[in-house]
C-alpha cells in the first residue's frame, strides 16, 4: 500500500513538474512574440552586462547589473549612456523606482557635460516623495516625463514605488511624446521653448544627434527591457524644417540684397541716410550683388571679387541654420544683426599663428568676451559645414556640425564699444576676397519673453 501511494505522488510531482515547464514555456513564448512584434526594434541590453554603454562621471558604486536588471546604485550614479549616437527614435523599456527615487533619461546627449543643458533630460521621479516636499518646491517642468526645467509633463501615470512602469519615449525632429503606462504625458514641440533664459541655459535643447543613457543621482532604480527603434528621416536641400523659413529658396536671391558701400556699410552710418541716399546706394549695391552673387545647382556662389551678401529683412532674436563651404586658405564669416562676425575660415592649410588653427565658430571681433571657439569642429576643406545659432538678446550658442562652439557667448557691438549689440539687424554673408558657398539657410524667429 505504502508502495503504491509512493508511486502515486511520484506521478503527481512528474505531472505537476511538467505543468510548470509547460506554462514557463508559454510565457517565454508570450514574452518573445511580444518583442519579435516590435518590427524595427533593438536591444540596448544584454541582460547580463554593460557592454554597449559608457559610464561618464561615475559617482560612488555607479552602476551595475542583477538579475536582468541595470540598477543605479544606492549613493552612485553618473552618466550611463549608450556608446551609439541616435537622432530621431522610439525608446522603450520598463523602470521601478523606489520611495524618494531620482533620476532621468538622457537624449540626443553628448559624451561630456551636464546632460539636462548640454543635451536633453526627460525626468525620471517618484511623484509621492516629490508632493511630499522631499526636494523642497518643484516647478512642474522638474516632475516625471517632463523635458526638465523646460516642458511640463502630466502627473498622475506613475506606479507606486516597487512597482515596474513601462514608458515610451518618442523623438522625431523637435516633436518629443513621453507615454508612461499606457498614458500620454507628455506631446510637446521644442520649439515651443521661447524664453531667452532657458534658451541660454540649455544649449543642448536643439540637439539633433547624441547618446541615450541613464543620469543618476544617488538613489537606487532599476531598469529592464530596453530597447529602441530608428525613425529614418530625408532631408531636402533648401527645404526648411518644420517651424523654419527658407532664406535662401535655392533658385535666386529673392529676399537678399547688396551690402552698402563703405562708409555705410555698418548698421550707425545706414541709420543717418535720407531715404533717397539710402534708395540709391542700395540700388548700387544690388547691381555689385548681381555681378558677383548668384544660383548655381541650388547653391549660393560668390565670385569673391565683390561685397557681402545681406538679407532684405532684419532679425532680432532667432535661430538660424546655414551652410557654408570654403576653398583652401578660405574666410569668411556670419554678421548677426548687421555685426561682426561669427568666423569661417580654414583651419587645416593656413601656417600655424595665423589664427584660423583654433577652427571656425566663434566671435572674432570680440575684446572682452570669448573670441575662440570651443573647440575645432570644421571638416575637411571641400565639405559642407554647418552652423546652428541660436541667439537671445545679446547672447548666443553656436554649434558646429553638431558640436557646441560658442555656449552663451555675448556679441560685442563692433561699430560702437560703449553700446550692446543692437536690437535687430540684417544677417550678411561676409567674403574676404575668395570663392564661397552657401545652402540650406533657414530662420525661425523666436519671441523671447
Amino acid at each position: 500500500m505504502m508502495k503504491r501511494n509512493l508511486s502515486a505522488a511520484l506521478q503527481k510531482l512528474q505531472r505537476a513538474k511538467f505543468f510548470l515547464v509547460a506554462v514557463a514555456g508559454v510565457a517565454l513564448f508570450s514574452a518573445c512574440a511580444t518583442f519579435s512584434s516590435e518590427s524595427g526594434f533593438i536591444s540596448l541590453f544584454d541582460g547580463q552586462t554593460l557592454n554597449g554603454w559608457t559610464l561618464v562621471g561615475k559617482h560612488g558604486p555607479g552602476y551595475g547589473v542583477t538579475n536582468g536588471v541595470i540598477y543605479c546604485a544606492q549613493g552612485g550614479g553618473g552618466n550611463l549612456l549608450t556608446e551609439k549616437e541616435f537622432d530621431d527614435f522610439v525608446l522603450r523599456f520598463e523602470f521601478k523606482l523606489e520611495d524618494g527615487s531620482n533620476n532621468g533619461i538622457g537624449i540626443r546627449a553628448p559624451l561630456s557635460g551636464d546632460v539636462s543643458s548640454a543635451g536633453m533630460e526627460i525626468q525620471i521621479l517618484d511623484e509621492g516623495a516629490a508632493l511630499r516636499g522631499k526636494w523642497g518646491p518643484l516647478h512642474e517642468e522638474q516632475y516625471h516625463g517632463s523635458v526638465y526645467d523646460l516642458i511640463a509633463a502630466k502627473k498622475g501615470a506613475l506606479k507606486p514605488p516597487g512597482q515596474w512602469n513601462t514608458e515610451e519615449i518618442t523623438a522625431r525632429g523637435r516633436q518629443i511624446m513621453v507615454v508612461v503606462n499606457g498614458q500620454t504625458i507628455l506631446d510637446a514641440n521644442l520649439n515651443s521653448v521661447t524664453d531667452a533664459a532657458k534658451l541660454m541655459k540649455h544649449p543642448g535643447l536643439f540637439r539633433e544627434r547624441g547618446h541615450i543613457g541613464f543620469l543618476g543621482h544617488n538613489d537606487y532604480l532599476e531598469f529592464r527591457n530596453l530597447r529602441v527603434k530608428e525613425l529614418p528621416h530625408a532631408d531636402s536641400d533648401n527645404t526648411p524644417p518644420e517651424g523654419f523659413t527658407a532664406l535662401f529658396n535655392g533658385k535666386n536671391l529673392t529676399g537678399w540684397k547688396g551690402l552698402l558701400n563703405s562708409p555705410n556699410d555698418n548698421p550707425i552710418k545706414r541709420a543717418a541716410l535720407t531715404p533717397k541716399q539710402r534708395a540709391e546706394a542700395q540700388q548700387e549695391a544690388d547691381d555689385d550683388m548681381r555681378a558677383h552673387w548668384r544660383v548655381e545647382n541650388g547653391e549660393i556662389v560668390f565670385d569673391g571679387k565683390g561685397r557681402s551678401l545681406c538679407t532684405a529683412k532684419d532679425y532680432a532674436d532667432f535661430e538660424m541654420i546655414v551652410d557654408w563651404k570654403i576653398p583652401a586658405h578660405g574666410d569668411s564669416g556670419i554678421y548677426l544683426r548687421g555685426s561682426p562676425q561669427v568666423q569661417i575660415w580654414d583651419p587645416f592649410t593656413q601656417p600655424v599663428g595665423h589664427g584660423a588653427e583654433v577652427g571656425s565658430g566663434a566671435f572674432y571681433n570680440n575684446q572682452k568676451n570669448p573670441s575662440k571657439p570651443l573647440k575645432v569642429a570644421d571638416k575637411p576643406i571641400g565639405e559642407w559645414n554647418r552652423f546652428r545659432i541660436i541667439m537671445t538678446g545679446e547672447m548666443a550658442h553656436l554649434y558646429l556640425n553638431g558640436e557646441l562652439v560658442t555656449r552663451d557667448t555675448v556679441l560685442e557691438n563692433y561699430w560702437d564699444r560703449g553700446q550692446p549689440i543692437f536690437p535687430s539687424g540684417q544677417i550678411e554673408l561676409q567674403n574676404h576676397g575668395g570663392p564661397l558657398w552657401f545652402k540650406n539657410i533657414y530662420i525661425r524667429e523666436l519671441n523671447s519673453k
